[in-house]
């Protein structure tokens, strides 16, 4: 065991957990409400096995060929796998078979490629719709996401693939602007697919900068990764 890394993730998940429990304080809120999904990306399985020690259960990954090996050598810890990147259509039925969550749903060909990898599972592939979040001078060129506008037809094609199941919304906050009016206007977008889809009330927002915002607007999830690894290693 690496005691040192071991005491570096105890502080760090300490004091984003108080962070957690301050916002939901401030928002009227309960902390049980909220999941903490920490993102593991570049570092090393063993920072999952000690985090799994600490008492996280929900792990976030972006990037499929790391996220499946590193599903496959944590595979007798209880983690919930949460995949929050883009992804390409035919990598798609591949990260359906391995991990529990699938945040970032985006457009409306990966459907059929995730509706057949989860096929092979025992239980409905949780599905979350991406929403884009940024102005609409900038949707063009901007990070992944469903148009607001869209996020209704999105929303009725989840629910009629026979092996998905619509949990929710997962929007990114637009860079150097205020998040709180995005997050709010996804809170609203969420309640209106929850009138439709009762069971669709996650809400995954918010980062290590952000969470308090997000938490604030209603977040069910927030995915938190430097503000408890520490800064990202160079990418491979």
């Amino acid at each position: 065991m690496n005691e040192p890394r071991r005491a570096q993730l105890e502080r760090n998940l300490d004091l984003v957990r108080q962070r957690i429990d301050s916002a939901a304080k401030a928002a009227g809120r309960s902390a049980s409400e909220i999941t903490l999904i920490v993102v593991t990306k570049y570092f090393p399985a063993s920072d999952v096995e000690i985090l799994a020690q600490l008492g996280v259960q929900d792990v976030g990954e972006n990037k499929h060929q790391e996220a499946q090996a590193k599903a496959e050598q944590c595979a007798s810890l209880p983690i919930r796998w949460h995949y929050i990147g883009g992804m390409q259509s035919n990598k798609a039925a591949q990260i359906a078979r391995y991990v529990d969550v699938v945040h970032s749903v985006d457009r409306l060909k990966l459907l059929s490629r995730l509706d057949l990898g989860a096929s092979e599972r025992d239980d409905p592939l949780a599905v979350l719709i991406q929403v884009n979040l940024d102005p609409p001078q900038q949707r063009e060129s901007s990070r992944q996401g469903v148009d607001p506008h869209e996020v209704m037809t999105m929303a009725k094609a989840i629910s009629e693939a026979a092996h998905l199941r619509l949990r929710g919304v997962m929007g990114i906050a637009p860079l150097d602007l205020d998040a709180a009016p995005a997050f709010t206007r996804l809170a609203q977008l969420s309640g209106q697919v929850r009138d439709e889809f009762p069971e669709a009330t996650w809400i995954s927002a918010g980062m290590s900068a952000d969470l308090e915002s997000a938490i604030e607007a209603g977040a069910t999830h927030v995915r938190v990764g430097s503000g408890i690894l520490g800064q990202r290693p160079q990418m491979k």
